[in-house]
C-alpha cells in the first residue's frame, strides 16, 4: 500500500468483505463470525489501518470500552471522579462512554439493561445507587454481561466490586469539629434519606452526636443533594423559634444553596451559624465564606474503581473482591465555621 491515509475501504478491500462488515468486526466483534473477525483483524494488521486498538480487541473479543452510568452529568461533584476514571481507563488503553441516568431515554430498566452488554462494554462502572432494582437483578447474567463495579455510591447488600470514600467518618470529623468550637445545638441537612450516601452520613453524625453526649441532631431537614434543596433547607430553617448554632450540610451544593439563602436574609456564615459541607468540590474554596468540609480524593475514587474493574476484566480478581475499598476522607477548615461566642 502507498503511503496515504488508509481507510476502512481498503481493509474491506484487503478482506475482501464489504465496510459495513468491516465496521461491525471492529466495533461488536460478537456480531460476526470468527473466521470474518480472523480475515478483519488480518487485513487490519497487513494494511497498517490506524485503528490498531479495534485491531488488539477483536483479537481479545473485547470492545476497548468503558462504560460509566452517572446520575447527573451536571452535578460537579463527579468531574473529578470522571477526570480519574478517564485517566485510568487511558492507561489501559480503554475508551469512556458516559450513560446519564437521570436522562428520560435511560429512566427504567430496559434501557439500561441495553449497556450490559459485551458488544457495547468491556466492564461497567456504576456512580448511580439508585438504578432500578431489576436491572442488575434480573438482567445482569454473571458470565456473560460484562463485569460491573460500583464507585462512590453503591447498591446493598454488595454482590459486586465497589470503592467508596469513608461517609461515616467524614460526618464524624464534621460534628467533631463543630463540637470543638463549642456548638451544642447542631442542626443535619441530609441527602435523600433512600440514597446509601445520606444514611451513612446521618448514621456518622448521629454517632459522633452521642459520643460528645449532644443527643440528635436538634433539627433535621430531608434535602437532595441540590443547591435548591439547600437554599429550601434554609427557609425552614429561618422560621425556627430556637435556631441551631451550626449546621452540618450532607453535600457541599446543598451548604452553598443553604449559606447563600441565609445571607440573602441577613444571618451571617458563620457569626450566626457555622456550616460545614461534605464533597470539597470546586466552588466550595472559592465560595464567600469559603465552606469547611470534608475531602472526597475523588479522582482516586476513579482511578480505584477502574484498577478494580481491570483485575475483573483480565479476570485477576482477588477472592474478597467484592469487599468494599474505603478511601480516607479529610475535614478542610475554611472560614463558614467558627468558635462559638
Amino acid at each position: 500500500m502507498s503511503r496515504k491515509t488508509i481507510t476502512i475501504k481498503d481493509v474491506a478491500r484487503f478482506a475482501g468483505v464489504s465496510t459495513a462488515t468491516v465496521s461491525r468486526a471492529l466495533s461488536r466483534p460478537s456480531s460476526v463470525t470468527p473466521a470474518t473477525r480472523k480475515s478483519v483483524l488480518e487485513a487490519a494488521q497487513s494494511t497498517g489501518y490506524q485503528m490498531n486498538q479495534a485491531a488488539r480487541n477483536l483479537r481479545k473479543q473485547q470492545s476497548g470500552a468503558i462504560v460509566v452510568f452517572v446520575p447527573d452529568l451536571s452535578n460537579p461533584f463527579f468531574s473529578h471522579i470522571l477526570s480519574g476514571i478517564e485517566a485510568a481507563a487511558a492507561r489501559n488503553d480503554k475508551s469512556v462512554f458516559l450513560v446519564n441516568t437521570y436522562s428520560p431515554q435511560n429512566d427504567n430498566a430496559d434501557a439500561l439493561a441495553r449497556y450490559l452488554s459485551s458488544s457495547w462494554a468491556d466492564g461497567v462502572i456504576i456512580l448511580d445507587g439508585s438504578l432500578p432494582k431489576d436491572l442488575l437483578q434480573n438482567r445482569y447474567v454473571p458470565g456473560v454481561s460484562p463485569p460491573v463495579v460500583f464507585g462512590c455510591e453503591w447498591s446493598p447488600p454488595d454482590k459486586f466490586p465497589s470503592v467508596r470514600t469513608d461517609n461515616r467518618r467524614g460526618a464524624k470529623l464534621a460534628i467533631d469539629h463543630l463540637i470543638g468550637l463549642g456548638h451544642k445545638n447542631i442542626g443535619h441537612v441530609t441527602g435523600p434519606l433512600w440514597n446509601v450516601l445520606s444514611t451513612e452520613r446521618l448514621a456518622g453524625a448521629n454517632a459522633a452526636l452521642a459520643a460528645h453526649a449532644a443527643g440528635l441532631p436538634a433539627w433535621q431537614c430531608e434535602g437532595d443533594f441540590s443547591m435548591a434543596s439547600g437554599t429550601q433547607a434554609a427557609t425552614q430553617y429561618l422560621t425556627l423559634d430556637t435556631r441551631p448554632t451550626a449546621v452540618f450540610c450532607a453535600s457541599d451544593t446543598m451548604a452553598i444553596g443553604f449559606m447563600s439563602e441565609l445571607i440573602k436574609n441577613g444571618v451571617s456564615v458563620p457569626d450566626d451559624v457555622s456550616v460545614v459541607g461534605f464533597d470539597d468540590i470546586d466552588i466550595a474554596e472559592r465560595f464567600i465564606p469559603a465552606l469547611t468540609t470534608i475531602h472526597q480524593h475523588r479522582e482516586h475514587l476513579g482511578e480505584s474503581a477502574v484498577n478494580l474493574l481491570m483485575n475483573a476484566i483480565n479476570g485477576n480478581a482477588a477472592d474478597d473482591a467484592n469487599a468494599p475499598l474505603v478511601l480516607p476522607v479529610e475535614l478542610i477548615i475554611r472560614d463558614s465555621t467558627k468558635a462559638i461566642s
